[in-house]
């Protein structure tokens, strides 16, 4: 499975939407550089399908690139659909998958606004293998 990057998104604080950014570095064991989330946990990176976005703001959800806490937006692959353990080249860095969905314990930001966050059911988590800087347009590859 091939996609792509739509966008790459940080936020200094956790529980409330990140803001696009023109490029974002990937750090081996610790995620995005500079987000809230980063950090040497299994959930370094989340990483959303950027076909759910358009399908939640068909249903009138008015939601932008980052509004669900997703790291990475990622066209042209159902990100839910692969195992835990897959990897990921995302442009020059290697992701290793090691969560599908979450528990959401206490409501965000998007769902208080629009009644509904799609994350808990269809955001991926990963662990960064290899590290480097990834920015929309750069390809996304499940390897296994």
């Amino acid at each position: 499975m091939e996609g792509k990057i739509i966008a790459v998104c940080l936020s200094e604080a956790k529980g409330v939407a990140k803001k696009p950014v023109v490029s974002g570095q990937l750090v081996v064991d610790h995620g995005l550089d500079s987000d809230a989330h980063a950090g040497p946990w299994h959930r370094q990176v989340s990483l959303l399908s950027y076909n759910k976005v358009l399908e939640f703001n068909q249903k009138g959800g008015s939601v932008d690139h980052g509004d669900f806490g997703e790291n990475i937006l990622v066209e042209g692959i159902d990100l839910r659909l692969l195992p835990v353990g897959t990897r990921l080249a995302v442009g020059p860095a290697l992701l290793e998958v090691t969560q599908i969905g979450k528990e959401c314990h206490d409501r965000c930001q998007i769902y208080h606004r629009v009644g509904d966050c799609v994350m808990p059911r269809e955001g991926i988590f990963a662990k960064v293998l290899t590290g480097g800087e990834v920015k929309p347009g750069d390809p996304v590859v499940a390897l296994n």
